[in-house]
């Protein structure tokens, strides 16, 4: 697909859309406006692994952060599950670059801060837990706390942490950027078996192309415009 799909309408309502989407950060101080996108619009429906691949610069995190809630759109609309975007939810799961675990917590109460942050009950978040420890190859490590941990397991609690209480939608910058080949391929081979098994949609920031090509679908902008939308056979 070209780049001028970025200016298409969307076919049908996905699990997350972009309609017209531009986002110019203003300095106000300095009189100077920069175009991080231009006029984007994209569909993602439910139950796909989609990347966003480019360069350091050219949209995606803004798009990512964007749908999160955390900035909002110049012009345009961003929606999920048909829903305008104007603040930061909680009916989605984070995966940052760096785990951002809380050191005093050993890696069980780590995957399940959320959910008792927000008053679930153990009976209900704990087999859950349990589960994603299994699938996370975490079995052993419970209660172990992050520094006894490698970067490539931390990384591991922290998509178990994001995917504790099943959300709808995974939102994930750069996964696994701090990590070695071997690392992150395994924690990227994780996360795809995270997603067939659970049918939760993903939306992945990446600049690898060859960890790209194992999505569903690669979307690659180029200076805030998208230059292909391509989906695996």
């Amino acid at each position: 697909m070209s780049a001028d799909a970025s200016r298409l309408p969307s076919a049908a309502p996905g699990k997350v859309e972009l309609r017209g989407v531009t986002k110019a950060f203003v300095d106000e101080k300095r009189g100077r406006r920069t175009v991080a996108l231009e006029n984007v619009s994209l569909s993602i429906p439910d139950g796909q692994f989609v990347c966003l691949l480019g360069p350091s610069g050219c949209g995606k995190t803004t798009v990512l952060n964007m749908v999160a809630g955390f900035e909002r759109a110049s012009e345009g609309e961003i929606l999920v599950e048909s829903r305008p975007v104007d603040k930061p939810g909680r009916d989605y799961g984070m995966v940052f670059q760096q785990p951002h675990l809380f050191p005093w917590l050993t890696v069980l109460e780590n995957i399940t801060f959320g959910p008792r942050l927000t008053g679930t009950p153990e009976r209900e978040y704990l087999p859950q837990a349990n589960r994603y420890v299994e699938r996370m190859g975490l079995r052993g490590f419970e209660q172990h706390y992050p520094y006894e941990l490698s970067g490539g397991m931390q990384q591991r609690v922290a998509v178990a942490r994001a995917l504790v209480m099943q959300p709808p939608l995974v939102l994930a910058d750069e996964p696994t950027g701090n990590l070695d080949r071997a690392s992150s391929d395994e924690v990227f081979a994780l996360m795809r078996r995270m997603h067939a098994e659970f049918k939760t949609s993903f939306l992945v920031v990446t600049h690898d192309p060859r960890l790209a090509q194992r999505c569903d679908r690669v979307i690659e902008l180029v200076d805030g415009r998208i230059e292909r939308d391509e989906r695996s056979a």
